[in-house]
């Protein structure tokens, strides 16, 4: 006999793991026990030679399909008595480092009993087992033990705890298991609160046909729903929730209907069906019965399947497609609880779809696409988050990375594991720092984490920045665009030195301008700015970003010698008042609220008015999306110049600028325009790389910053970088954009820390 204690970490609660080691110990004969712990499973096993072997085999290669196990480590123990194997108590003392699972989609097991008359559960809004559903959203503790979780208050029926004890059962110990006798329940609300009587899903689709806007709860927070053909509700629920012009995800009821509406490879498919079921950027058909309100002018729709029972019911009965947008006004966090719904959804939804179990994690959907045959994250949050990044190499000190402005994520480093928190959104509120401190304080909770180094953005007036600066730990401030290569890096798990290609739209720089269109040679110890694009004067600095033509004003300033020659170029595409001209002449003169940047998003937001398609913005990137909706692949591009003589290089863009204008005056059409330009930066990139490439030796290009969510650019930068013998390095775990930086920052903390340089 041999007297074995296993220890195993990974995503090992939540998920069926007990049940399955206790499946697979009685088949094989072995006796002992399996107790959850604050580190993950803990196994105590008693067996001869042959049953053992089998039962570890067993253990790494049939574990469930939503565990993951990352680490098994096996250790002889004293001799014990055991006539059984049995799920023991589990162990509560302890630092806390198991992993938990994100919510899950549910499975299609439970699918086809929601919709069988002759199942118990048949059209239970909350219907799951352990290969399903809610997860990160209600638990309040670990071990992963219902008493920990939000669903502690439903106490199971005798139906319900014969599944939960029977280890032959889908729903053996699932910590959520409920049915209509003994678990949460829906209700259908009126904007006064009132409940109404009746089916509420049946009610709610019915409403939905009729052209109102309802707010439906989910796993982790409220959807605002609406017909999503309907073009009238469209408007009236962006007029309502303040969403001027970004796109709104569609949520259909099956892949059959989506591809009625979208292009759907069968990567993208794979990504819409997987248990995370994020939203996916597809090609939207020609001519399709969608709202055109719905997209914003774009070519792409965010697509996304039902994934929990709620919305399964709802899209069952509805027969077309819903508009499902975060619940909230737009720069507030996502609402979660009734209450606050009623409150802050209060003349945005007409009705309220609610239930009475309680999200304890506030959580958005994840946004991906496909690129080059692989996921490409947008947005990570629902299905991903809290699910921990595994760095290849282990750092010495336990960090805390606060993120960017935009698009905010926080990174919690320990050893070689990066639990980067779930997509928070844009850190210019109240609201939204009440949101990042309450999603740090669960994560810090749940895993027992103390950092003892915080990193920063070098901005001073980021939010993120002034929560950094109060905090007791040692700090290290980081530039914004060094931290994008090494998210870029980590994301890779590359090591040594790499060209980094950091192109966004603004990014503090250490000499005082707005950094955006950047070539560093960098790794995680630091970097040097090889070159970095011609930089123009932002006359207004932020409001640049929403009224486009005053950086047209700033680069025509440069291109034709001066602000009053600009000016007039200007007047030729856009109607401006003396006023504000005169006002965009003294900040240019004076150089008052005018900083230079060398921002790549702000030259297509300059490119997308000068061809016509826009003179403001709804909102950051809106023009620069359009740009590349619009864009015609083509081979022809403009000029522009290197110059080696300064140091850093600069790329000089103004021969672009001349050429565009020169090609919109002579009428070219404005999807070749876009494409030319596209050419164009893609062309700078590639050959200001392989320059680089030969005066440095390296030859690994890392490609980072919210400009490489565009895949007409990014596909060709790609192409042109391996005709010339580069690797291109990819965001394929942590988005490109801002939502990726924390990881950066964390890893550049921990090198900084052990070398002790750069501490705040």
């Amino acid at each position: 006999m041999r007297y074995l204690k296993i220890d195993i970490k990974g995503i090992v609660q939540g998920v069926g793991f007990r049940p399955f080691v206790y499946r697979i110990a009685n088949q094989g004969g072995i006796t002992g026990r399996v107790v959850n712990t604050p580190l993950g499973v803990e196994i105590e096993a008693a067996g001869e030679g042959d049953q053992i072997y089998l039962f570890l085999r067993a253990l790494k290669d049939e574990a469930p399909p939503q565990a993951v196990v990352e680490d098994l480590r096996v250790t002889s123990m004293e001799p014990f008595e055991s006539t059984g194997f049995e799920i023991g108590p589990s162990e509560w003392n302890g630092q806390k480092s198991v992993l938990i699972s994100p919510d899950l989609a549910t499975c299609p097991d439970c699918v086809r009993e929601l919709f069988d008359p002759g199942d118990r559960r048949y059209r239970y809004p909350f219907i799951n087992c352990t290969n399903c559903g809610p997860r990160f959203t209600i638990i309040n503790d670990t071990p992963y033990d219902r008493p920990f979780t939000s669903m502690a208050k439903f106490e199971m029926c005798a139906a319900c705890g014969a599944e939960y004890g029977d280890p032959a059962d889908r729903r053996f110990h699932a910590q959520p298991n409920a049915c209509p006798e003994c678990g949460p329940r829906l209700s259908l609300l009126d904007a006064g609160g009132r409940a109404l009587a009746g089916d509420p899903v049946t009610m709610a689709a019915g409403l939905l046909r009729e052209g109102n806007v309802l707010a439906v709860k989910g796993l982790g927070g409220f959807h605002l729903a609406c017909d999503a053909t309907n073009d009238t509700v469209v408007a009236a629920l962006r007029e309502r929730k303040r969403r001027y012009g970004k796109p709104l995800a569609v949520m259909v009821r099956d892949m059959e209907e989506a591809r009625r509406y979208c292009r759907v490879s069968e990567r993208e498919e794979e990504l819409m069906r997987s248990p995370a079921c994020p939203i996916v950027l597809l090609e939207e058909q020609s001519d399709t019965a969608l709202s055109r309100e719905v997209a914003g002018g774009l070519r792409h729709q965010g697509m996304f399947l039902p994934y929990t029972p709620v919305h399964h019911l709802l899209m069952a009965e509805i027969g077309a497609p819903l508009v499902m947008t975060s619940g909230n006004v737009s720069s507030e966090p996502i609402t979660t609880t009734n209450e606050d719904a009623r409150r802050r959804l209060h003349g945005i939804a007409d009705y309220f779809l609610v239930h009475d179990r309680d999200i304890l994690v506030r959580y958005d959907d994840s946004v991906t696409r496909v690129f080059l045959d692989s996921g490409y994250p947008v947005r990570r949050a629902r299905g991903y988050a809290p699910y921990p990044l595994r760095l290849g190499r282990s750092a010495e000190v336990e960090v805390l990375a606060v993120g960017a402005e935009l698009k905010n994520t926080f990174c919690l480093l320990r050893g070689e594991q990066a639990f980067i928190g779930q997509h928070i959104g844009d850190m210019e509120t109240l609201e939204e720092r009440g949101h990042f401190e309450e999603a740090l304080r669960a994560v810090q909770r749940l895993f027992s984490l103390e950092p003892r180094v915080v990193a920063h953005d070098l901005h001073p007036e980021y939010l993120t920045t002034q929560l950094a600066l109060a905090m007791p730990q040692p700090r290290v401030g980081v530039q914004h665009h060094h931290a994008h290569v090494v998210s870029c890096m980590a994301d890779n798990m590359a090591t040594g030195k790499v060209l980094g290609v950091a192109w966004d739209g603004t990014g503090y720089g250490e000499d005082g301008t707005v950094w955006g269109g950047e070539f560093l040679l960098a790794d995680e110890n630091g970097y040097e700015r090889l070159a970095h694009l011609y930089s123009y004067p932002m006359p207004g600095a932020d409001a640049c970003i929403y009224r486009l033509y005053r950086m047209v004003m700033g680069v025509f300033s440069e291109v034709f010698g001066g602000g009053e020659q600009g000016l007039e170029r200007l007047r030729e595409l856009v109607d401006i008042d003396d006023r504000e001209a005169g006002l965009m002449l003294l900040q240019m003169r004076g150089g008052f609220n005018a900083p230079l940047t060398s921002g790549a998003g702000r030259m297509f937001d300059a490119a997308a008015c000068i061809i016509g398609l826009r003179s403001e913005a709804g909102y950051d990137g809106q023009a620069a999306c359009e740009l590349e909706a619009v864009a015609r692949r083509t081979d022809k591009a403009y000029d522009f110049a290197l110059d080696r003589s300064s140091e850093p290089w600069v790329v000089d863009t103004r021969p672009l600028f001349r050429g565009m204008l020169s090609d919109a005056n002579a009428g070219v059409g404005v999807g070749e325009l876009a494409g030319r330009f596209h050419e164009t930066m893609a062309r700078i990139i590639v050959s200001t790389c392989a320059e680089l490439s030969a005066a440095t030796g390296v030859s690994r290009v890392a490609l980072s910053g919210g400009v490489f969510q565009n895949v007409l650019l990014t596909t060709s930068v790609v192409e042109g970088l391996r005709e010339q013998g580069l690797e291109a390095l990819l965001h394929r775990r942590v988005p490109c954009n801002d939502g990726g930086i924390s990881l950066g920052q964390a890893v550049i903390a921990a090198s900084r820390y052990n070398t002790g340089s750069g501490l705040e």
